[in-house]
């Protein structure tokens, strides 16, 4: 069966069965704001999930296994691997980003959510909440894009370096992923806070 053996055909079977499901149960899903909402949850799960196994797994591997002097090495990894979750990270960054500003622009509280609810008088809760949790994601998408993949590229050889700026471009990128690491628990705790209260 090629939904069990290929990830595409995975991939498209879930949001089928979902959108079955949710026209069976008579969802929101089928509206812009649902959609949105949909689409946003999906592709920040696949973004943070990469993050984590990047932050958590791979780059703790790749040190083992640049340390194990009688072992195979990360060339599997660095060849076979990081490319492709590369991809599906920050695509999946850009969409949980963009539609982020979808969802919250169809709600109405883009503006307030940008300018973190002191519009209001009073401040208003949720669009502060939301607001930091949004600015937070900002910050990580720019990391993302302008400095995980652009130093990744040097690293992993899709791009021409000396082993100069290999070196940098190992550092540079994996700092960005352990700031992003560090920001995506506040943020994560912002964007389920806004409607849900936050811990504390």
């Amino acid at each position: 069966m090629k939904i069990l053996t290929n990830h595409r055909y995975a991939l498209i079977t879930g949001i089928v069965l979902a959108v079955i499901l949710a026209v069976l149960i008579g969802g929101t899903v089928f509206n812009r704001l649902g959609l949105a909402r949909w689409i946003h949850i999906v592709a920040g799960v696949f973004w943070i999930g990469l993050l984590y196994y990047f932050n958590a797994v791979q780059t703790p591997a790749l040190a083992a296994a640049a340390g194990d002097t009688g072992g195979p090495g990360g060339a599997g990894i660095s060849k076979y691997v990081a490319p492709r979750a590369l991809f599906w990270f920050r695509w999946s960054a850009l969409v949980t980003w963009l539609t982020g500003l979808w969802y919250l622009g169809d709600s109405g509280n883009l503006v307030g959510a940008v300018t973190l609810g002191l519009t209001g008088d009073p401040v208003n809760y949720y669009q502060l909440v939301i607001g930091i949790g949004g600015w937070l994601g900002t910050i990580m998408l720019f990391n993302v894009w302008a400095l995980i993949w652009p130093n990744q590229k040097k690293v992993l050889g899709i791009v021409g370096a000396s082993d100069a700026e290999k070196a940098t471009a190992r550092v540079v990128a994996g700092n960005a992923s352990r700031v992003n690491f560090i920001l995506s628990i506040p943020m994560l705790m912002c964007m389920a806070g806004a409607t849900h209260g936050l811990p504390f």
